[in-house]
This record gives structure tokens, C-alpha cells and sequence, in this order.
């Protein structure tokens, strides 16, 4: 497959292979933001695309002096969480459970506030928020095991049991937090340790909201199903992390990139494709890191004038592989739709050909649940 880590230039690389399309746009920010102040080295992911200023898909290393909240981006924290049902697949009824999902049910008062008080979030004006997806490529989803590729003692998955994947971030929390931030600071890197340290306050916090938030999507969708679920794994892909490389103390961004030494993780492709678990390897050639998902390949602006002859929004809420999609925004449906993203398996393969990754599993959408919202 001819995969190799393509150098740009002194500063910048890509995990990159010819089957995976990467647009022109997103490797001219990613050059640029090595260009910043403070910046030792960025690495582009297979699913790298393009974003507001700065690339999705990317990690970026810099000085302990160049802390860029901007570089993580709105939704601090926000990855994914892997949960295992007690609901086996061949007693499912996917008519009923898409019925029972239509309409999650509000958390109880009383176990709300048991949450907050046990994370330790304060009370809020964004703490309304939790507990829902949120829009753009958030979603929570129902899948089954398709494949397994190998055993992992710490990780048993089963072919027989039904799997709940949610990623969703910290929502207007994130969003203001940044604000905040650009306001005072402008994109300049916050250089004074003052600075840093309330950053990174704020940023811990959004951290521990988002991981709050991907837990109460999965009790809603617990109490709809009337089953029980345990957590898995949850691992942020948004997110600033202080690091040491080569004796180099410094910073490690990560926007849109798994890191690689928190164990499984799970990368998610679009709503039409499957997702796959997997063993990540550390390699600080890629800055220890890998893909987030898929990565988008058209922009959300394009996907209503591509699809509209193609597809009606009934069926748009039906998938090739036999999954069902539960989704009341027509605009949503279009720029979520599976042919905006990149081939899954293309990114995946790139990853495992590079020695980043071992594949455990494989898993296929059964119901995707995307109402921002509810």
C-alpha cells in the first residue's frame, strides 16, 4: 500500500497513504500552524480536514512557553465513550428500540445532582446542557460486534452482546470557555504561567463535564431500554496535555486526535459505515497519537446541494448496512449523511500499516441517535 510518514517540511508530517484522500486546504493549515510561535513539530492524521483557522485531525507540539487554547478548539474534551449492554442481539427488536429511543427520558432530579456533586462541577449556566449530544457529528449510537480480530483480557468484546458508543463533548461549556479566552488573548499563546494555569483550570473542568455529559447520554439511553450498561472505556480527543519529548518540556495539542497511551479506544466512521476498536501503539513519530474517525470530506455547506436529488430525508434516515438513524433535523441529516465522510477502512489501514494500531473489533451501527437537544 506504499503508507509511509509523509514530511512536509522540518516541522510538519502526515500519516497519510495514496487511498487516503486528504484535501489540499487542510495540509495548508496544518503547514501554517507550524509556522506558529513556539511550535516544535505538527502531525496530520489520515482523517485530517479542514477547520475554522486550524486543521481537524491534527496534533501539535510546542514550547512550555506556547499554549494555544485555539488549537484545541470550542469542544474541549469532547471523545468518546464505550459502553457494553446486557441486551444480547438476537433478542433485539430494532422497530421497538427504535421507538423506545425516539424519546429519551429526563434524568431524575435527585440522581442529577448525585452526579454533579460526585465530579465535582459547580453549578452552571451550561449545566442544563447535559445529558444531550449536541449537533454537528455528535452522536450516541447502538452497535453490534461484526468481526473480532483479537482478544484483549482488559477488553472482552462479544458478537452476542449490543454496544452503545457516544461521542459528544462540553457543549456551550467549551464554547465559552474558548471565547473567554480569545477576548483577552486574542490567538496569541498564552506565555505567562498565570495564564496558562487558568486555562487549564477551565480546560480541566470542560474535561470532566464532557466526560459527565457522555455518561448521562448513556444513562438516558440505559433508562429508555430499560437495561443495564457499564462504562467501558472513555477517551477525549479534544484536548492540551503538558508533555516531555527528548528531554523538551512543552505542550501537546490535540485537536481531533486520539492519544495513544490511555488504552482502547474506539474510532467511529460515519452513521453509514462501521467503527472499529482498537489497541493503539505509542509512537512519538506521531506524537503519540491517531485518527479521531473518519474525517469529513465535504464541507456541511456542500452536502444538501450533492444529495438532494439523491436522497429523500426518509431515506436518509435508513443506512446501506442496515442501520436506522434517529434524526428530525433535515439539515443535520444532509451534512451527516455517510458520503461527506472518508472510507473508515482507509484510515484505519493507513494507522495499522504504520504500526500505530492493532485492530480488536469490528462494529456495525445498528440505531444512530443524532437529536442535538433532547
Amino acid at each position: 500500500m506504499g503508507n509511509s510518514l509523509r514530511i512536509l517540511d522540518d516541522k510538519t508530517a502526515l500519516v497519510a497513504s495514496a487511498e487516503c484522500w486528504i484535501e489540499g486546504r487542510s495540509v495548508q493549515q496544518l503547514q501554517t500552524t507550524a509556522k506558529l510561535e513556539g511550535m516544535r513539530r505538527v502531525v496530520g492524521m489520515p482523517d485530517l480536514h479542514p477547520g475554522r483557522g486550524y486543521p481537524i485531525g491534527a496534533v501539535c507540539w510546542s514550547t512550555e512557553q506556547s499554549l494555544y487554547p485555539a488549537l484545541v478548539g470550542n469542544d474541549i474534551g469532547c471523545g468518546v465513550a464505550f459502553f457494553c449492554t446486557d441486551v444480547l442481539v438476537h433478542r433485539l427488536k430494532l422497530t421497538k428500540l427504535e421507538k423506545q429511543l425516539s424519546q429519551l427520558p429526563s434524568l431524575v432530579e435527585d440522581e442529577y445532582y448525585s452526579f454533579l456533586q460526585q465530579s465535582g462541577i459547580p453549578d452552571l449556566p451550561e449545566n442544563r446542557s447535559l445529558g444531550t449530544v449536541g449537533g454537528g457529528n455528535h452522536f450516541a449510537e447502538l452497535q453490534q460486534v461484526v468481526e473480532i480480530y483479537e482478544n484483549v483480557e482488559s477488553l472482552a468484546v462479544a458478537k452476542d452482546r449490543l454496544y452503545c458508543l457516544v461521542h459528544s463533548g462540553s457543549r456551550g461549556l467549551g464554547q465559552q470557555i474558548l471565547a473567554n479566552h480569545i477576548r483577552e488573548f486574542g490567538h496569541k499563546p498564552l506565555s505567562s504561567q498565570q495564564a496558562q494555569q487558568a486555562y487549564i483550570e477551565q480546560h480541566n473542568q470542560a474535561l470532566t463535564w464532557a466526560k459527565l455529559n457522555r455518561a448521562l447520554i448513556a444513562l438516558r439511553i440505559q433508562k429508555a431500554m430499560k437495561c443495564q450498561m457499564h462504562c467501558l472505556l472513555d477517551v477525549a480527543h479534544n484536548l492540551v496535555s503538558p508533555v516531555c519529548i527528548n528531554g523538551e518540556s512543552g505542550w501537546l495539542h490535540r485537536k481531533g486526535a486520539v492519544p495513544a497511551d490511555q488504552g482502547s479506544v474506539v474510532i467511529p466512521g460515519s452513521r453509514g459505515d462501521y467503527s472499529y476498536l482498537v489497541q493503539p501503539h505509542e509512537d512519538w513519530r506521531s506524537l503519540n497519537s491517531l485518527a479521531h474517525g473518519a474525517g469529513r470530506k465535504w464541507q456541511r455547506s456542500e452536502c444538501y446541494g450533492r444529495l438532494k436529488k439523491r436522497y429523500t430525508v426518509s431515506a436518509l434516515q435508513q443506512t446501506k448496512i442496515g442501520g436506522r438513524v434517529i434524526c428530525d433535523n433535515r439539515e443535520l441529516l444532509f451534512e451527516e449523511a455517510p458520503e461527506a465522510y472518508k472510507d473508515i477502512n482507509h484510515v484505519i489501514e493507513t494507522m495499522e500499516h504504520f504500526g500505530l494500531l492493532t485492530k480488536i473489533a469490528k462494529l456495525k451501527p445498528v440505531i444512530t441517535f443524532k437529536k442535538p437537544y433532547d
